[in-house]
């Protein structure tokens, strides 16, 4: 990454915001005190993230009820809709742990260990993700980064025209993390009931996106199961092409955690994946959901449930 001034006019100027290099993604923007930021700041920081993708606010000590309040300057929190990864205190953040709070399990060990672009299972996916570390494990921990605008630019001609008309499913199910109350219920009942819950939905395969006009790849081998109006074994074989394509290591980004670090990213242009775990290693992070009020992507129809 290389350093730059910002310009005198720009409401981060008196903080260091450091660029990515070429290819890469991620803002970097130190000596800002996210307590205080300002609607001005919060525009320009979403003006960021929709430009590299990726933002991360250093040397932040938040407070939960602060952190809550950045969410809602940077756009309106989201309330997960399964209420076992919810903080006790705050249900807008959603909590990926493995040790206890208050002598009591809270929220879900494990989580994301695929790529995804959060909550694409819905009708209406989420705009922005932001999560901050509150344990830090022993052993270095990362989360990977998928550039969804550059693995399509890569595609063959042939394989992005196809996929410009076609429309993928994406679906949740599969990723169910068990709860207690499941006991003595089926698989086939706990599938049955999620799908209730939320039911598989179709997307665009290539979305263009609200702010910068980018078209991206919307799939990910986490939550995308095929395309609609196809024979299920060309559906499958034509994501497994697509899926190699775009996965490749060219395209990913790895961002080691830090302590006291909040990092803010764009659904629309990337997909996640948690980094290698190492066993008995202990750690939390707290998530919070940001819709930004904009159009998910502006190519239509939108989101709609598979028929």
């Amino acid at each position: 990454m290389n350093p730059i001034g910002s310009p005198p006019s720009s409401t981060l100027a008196d903080f260091e915001v450091t660029l990515p290099a070429d290819d890469d993604i991620g803002v970097r923007i130190a000596g800002l005190d996210a307590r205080t930021l300002t609607a001005g700041q919060a525009a320009e920081v979403r003006a960021l993230v929709y430009e590299h993708k990726l933002v991360v606010f250093e040397g932040q000590d938040l407070l939960d009820a602060e952190y809550i309040d950045l969410a809602r300057v940077l756009g309106t929190p989201q309330v997960y809709f399964q209420h076992n990864y919810h903080h006790p205190d705050h249900p807008e953040i959603f909590v990926s742990s493995n040790l206890p709070f208050r002598g009591q399990k809270i929220g879900v060990a494990g989580t994301g260990a695929y790529w995804h672009s959060d909550c694409s299972f819905f009708t209406e996916p989420l705009s922005l993700t932001m999560i901050t570390p509150r344990v830090m494990p022993e052993n270095p921990r990362t989360t990977l980064y998928l550039d969804l605008a550059r693995a399509f630019e890569a595609l063959p001609e042939h394989l992005a025209q196809r996929l410009l008309g076609l429309r993928s499913i994406h679906e949740a199910k599969w990723r169910y993390k068990v709860q207690p109350c499941d006991v003595d219920k089926s698989l086939t009942e706990l599938l049955e009931a999620f799908d209730a819950l939320a039911p598989a939905v179709t997307h665009p395969a290539v979305i263009d996106h609200p702010v910068n006009g980018r078209r991206c790849l919307y799939l990910s081998s986490g939550f995308t199961v095929g395309f609609e109006g196809l024979p299920a074994e060309e559906s499958r074989t034509l994501l497994a092409e697509v899926l190699a394509l775009m996965e490749r290591k060219e395209f990913i980004h790895e961002h080691r955690w830090a302590a006291g670090e909040v990092t803010l990213w764009d659904n629309r242009q990337l997909n996640h994946c948690a980094g290698d775990k190492h066993e008995n290693d202990h750690s939390t992070s707290y998530r919070i959901g940001v819709y930004d009020e904009l159009e998910f992507y502006t190519n239509q129809p939108a989101g709609r449930l598979l028929a």
